[in-house]
């Protein structure tokens, strides 16, 4: 795959992600939700932490803002080293299968990465009102920004029968996460990786003809 195709597919994806999470922040208010199927919503959360909202002053002796803080410049340095991957393999005619993946998965990195250094000082505060973009009173500060979500896919949204061991009467929800396009690209990127491995990393004697 040439570099202009992966530019392509970067610049897509960044575009289309971006615009989801400026819409959804001017339009939604935190937690406010619209229904468009009964498996679909969206759904507005912030996450100011890692996957699955993980924070570092949840295992580190550090404060909130000074934990996220180091996972902004961790992803910065992570961006890079994508960045870098992405480029030498377009170089050395990786294959297709490969430089797909990894445009993923880096332009995917870069989404969340935008929220998370800009998006402090380029919105104020959405609880309980919807945000305006370029603000005069910004909700944090540049590298202390939060990331939109908004996808939901609630699959299964039912209560497990009560002679259920252990669970019985509980709610259960699959699937639960909410997450965006951003995400999606780099869990689409790993998926690639993991499922079309071989293609992706082909033996010496298969590279000529996966490039082809």
């Amino acid at each position: 795959m040439k570099l202009q195709k992966s530019l392509l597919i970067i610049v897509l994806i960044l575009l289309i992600d971006q615009v989801s999470k400026i819409y959804v922040k001017t339009h939604f208010e935190l937690e406010e939700s619209v229904k468009v199927f009964s498996w679909f919503w969206i759904y507005f959360i912030e996450n100011s932490g890692a996957a699955w909202g993980t924070k570092l002053n949840d295992f580190l002796p550090v404060s909130e803002t000074t934990g996220k803080l180091i996972l902004t410049i961790f992803r910065l340095f992570a961006i890079a080293g994508i960045g870098y991957w992405l480029w030498d393999n377009i170089k050395k005619q990786s294959t297709k299968t490969l430089i797909l993946a990894v445009s993923l998965i880096f332009a995917g990195a870069l989404g969340n990465i935008i929220d998370s250094v800009f998006y402090g000082i380029l919105f104020d505060h959405s609880e309980r009102q919807v945000a305006t973009l370029f603000t005069e009173n910004p909700y944090g500060n540049i590298f202390h920004g939060k990331v939109v979500d908004m996808l939901y896919f609630p699959l299964i949204d039912t209560t497990w029968p009560d002679w259920t061991p252990f669970v019985g009467g509980n709610r259960f929800k699959f699937f639960a996460p909410i997450f965006n396009i951003a995400d999606t690209a780099i869990s689409t990127g790993v998926g690639i990786l993991i499922v079309f491995n071989k293609k992706a990393f082909p033996k010496p004697l298969q590279k000529e003809e996966a490039k082809n």
